[in-house]
């Protein structure tokens, strides 16, 4: 594990002053007879980059690659760039950095001296995961583009040009007799939610997280929260059967909740509610969790759209997919393309 940077206090010339905010800033102290003190900023490890130009000698130099390792800045993106992103990815970033911190900080790195072929040697220590790895390396690559914006480092990201393991996308299509069977097996609760995210076909987190109050004017409002796009569903149809379904079981409930998701006594759905019923309906129906995954919904519908509509525009639309070749890979690499006999 990484050591954190020495109380600057202890270093010759490099001084700390506490303003009445709370906040530290540091000053390189240049001695002498006309002494006066050089601001270099609130951020320890750049006034110790600063202080290194000033000192001009080995010693100060050793000391900036010495507190800027690659924990230093990993840990500096955690908290001003991951608190940014949606809550999902949020988690996923922090089950990444533990395994980024548990090699590039065993011993403590100097962040300049990972050059690519620690990146290659690190896709291999993770080959149990190839998949996992290539999101991880994902993460270490924008933790050294914030790295180079922050100062720490003006070298090249050491993850261009090194290739990802090959992924293969999953590529399940539900059928409808297999959505029925975990579907007669699932509870009121589950049974709304399925409907819901297939109907709508959104992510299985924007469905859970669906609101009374979205629904206005005849449609659903949606944020997705992945991409950020907006979406507006007309309730017409089957949705609309459903909504009103929801509403009408909701409107019996003691405990009242906004959330569309909701349990039998009318709590909100949260993701380990949702994953476990899931889980145990799938395993009532008799199907292999490799056959049907809940969020194989959003697959489905898109298919169902573009099949049913003739017009792949539309499940383009309803995904949310920001160009047409992305609803066709997604879409077709599941059913296969529909097309004519030669006669």
């Amino acid at each position: 594990m990484g050591r954190r940077p020495s109380k600057p206090g202890s270093i010759a010339r490099l001084r700390e002053r506490k303003k009445a905010s709370g906040r530290v800033f540091y000053y390189y102290d240049t001695g002498g007879k006309d002494r006066k003190e050089i601001p270099l900023g609130s951020d320890y490890g750049l006034a110790i980059m600063e202080y290194a130009k000033f000192e001009r000698d080995r010693t100060a130099t050793d000391l900036g690659a010495k507190v800027i390792t690659f924990r230093y800045v990993a840990e500096k993106y955690m908290v001003d760039i991951v608190p940014t992103k949606g809550k999902a990815t949020q988690l996923d970033n922090k089950r990444e950095m533990k395994n980024l911190i548990a090699f590039f900080d065993d011993p403590p790195a100097p962040l300049e001296t990972i050059e690519p072929l620690h990146v290659r040697q690190y896709l291999t220590w993770r080959k149990a995961a190839p998949v996992r790895a290539n999101r991880e390396k994902a993460l270490l690559s924008a933790i050294w583009n914030y790295a180079r914006d922050k100062g720490y480092t003006s070298l090249a990201n050491p993850c261009a040009g090194i290739k990802g393991n090959k992924e293969t996308g999953r590529d399940t299509y539900v059928e409808d007799e297999l959505f029925k069977r975990v579907h007669d097996k699932a509870d009121v609760g589950l049974q709304d939610a399925m409907d819901l995210a297939y109907l709508t076909g959104q992510r299985v987190t924007d469905t859970r997280l669906m609101d009374e109050r979205d629904v206005r004017d005849g449609q659903i409002w949606v944020l997705q929260g992945k991409t950020k796009a907006k979406r507006r569903i007309e309730v017409t149809g089957e949705l609309k059967v459903l909504i009103d379904r929801i509403m009408s079981r909701k409107s019996e409930h003691n405990v009242r909740s906004t959330r569309l998701i909701v349990t039998e006594d009318g709590t909100p759905m949260t993701v380990a509610m949702l994953r476990r019923r899931f889980d145990l309906a799938r395993e009532a129906a008799g199907v292999a969790k490799s056959a049907f995954q809940m969020r194989d919904l959003r697959a489905k519908a898109g298919t169902d759209k573009a099949e049913s509509s003739g017009d792949i525009m539309q499940a383009r639309d309803q995904l949310g997919h920001t160009t047409v070749v992305m609803t066709e890979q997604y879409i077709r690499n599941r059913l296969g393309k529909k097309v004519t006999p030669t006669k």
